[in-house]
């Protein structure tokens, strides 16, 4: 071989070498990346924590049937209004409210059993976050759905009126409520029509508690943990169990779909262990 050719099989080698690696790559098949969101419609970073510490490894849908409603601007951090509705699924064992961004994310956890699978409250909103419905039912898997609620903050870590005039020792565990029977429906597309259809009862309550978070200096976590709503046979009709972001002196709505038999009872404890138990008409 002459020199001119060791040359050239040399210069050949080393472009070999260099351009080897890259070449490999660009042939190998393309792996695509996951999705880092997990699926996630707003894209939000903590949801794939959240999912593992709060719904563990089962399987997880983001289902239009579960409906969360909210403001999109909250304007009372500390009393944000959020209803949760489920259409179109059966079989549904618990609901549990989280929002990604608030330093407490669990808000409640709700078993209707023998209510309809439908829940209104107010809650505490540290910063604008999405507020999520997850929905568990009996074949294991979590159907999600969600809000975006905009908000200046600050709802998780300021004092509640009752905790700041000291009010809160005389009305604590106070249990007000009030029984809304089914009416006929009215048909929407003509107003003065009536259908079949009966509008669901509804229960509102109302429990006196400063649902303290624990974040502001000086007061520790004090709040309603369980609650449960039994019918006049002493029949559960409904389990709630309630974290730190709840709003203080929380109001609760349920709906049935006709009314509980009998004088209803409400049996909750918070997590000093002060018991309530009141009775509804």
């Amino acid at each position: 071989m002459t020199p001119l050719s060791r040359r050239a099989a040399l210069v050949a080698t080393l472009l070999l070498a260099s351009i080897g690696p890259a070449a490999a790559a660009t042939a190998t098949p393309t792996i695509a990346t996951a999705d880092p969101f997990e699926g996630d419609p707003y894209q939000s970073h903590p949801w794939v924590d959240m999912r593992r510490e709060f719904l563990g490894g089962e399987p997880v849908v983001f289902d239009p049937r579960v409906k969360v409603s909210g403001p999109a601007f909250a304007e009372d951090p500390m009393n944000v209004p959020i209803s949760v509705s489920v259409e179109g699924l059966d079989q549904i064992q618990r609901i549990v409210v989280l929002v990604d961004r608030n330093p407490i994310r669990k808000v409640l956890e709700y078993q209707p059993m023998g209510a309809l699978p439908r829940v209104a409250f107010r809650f505490k909103l540290e910063q604008a976050s999405p507020v999520r419905a997850a929905v568990r039912t009996a074949d294991g898997r979590w159907h999600v759905g969600g809000a975006w609620v905009d908000s200046s903050g600050g709802g998780c870590t300021a004092s509640g009126a009752t905790r700041k005039d000291g009010s809160w020792s005389q009305t604590l565990g106070i249990v007000s409520a009030r029984v809304f029977d089914s009416s006929p429906a009215v048909d929407k597309a003509e107003p003065s029509a009536v259908t079949q259809a009966l509008a669901p009862t509804r229960v509102r309550l109302r429990v006196m508690h400063p649902m303290d978070t624990g974040l502001v200096g000086g007061i520790p976590a004090f709040y309603l943990s369980r609650l449960t709503l039994r019918d006049g046979n002493d029949r559960e009709l409904l389990r709630l169990q309630t974290f730190e972001p709840v709003s203080e002196n929380p109001v609760f709505s349920f709906d049935f779909a006709t009314r509980p038999a009998g004088v209803l009872r409400l049996v909750g404890v918070d997590n000093n262990g002060n018991r309530i138990d009141s009775r509804i008409e």
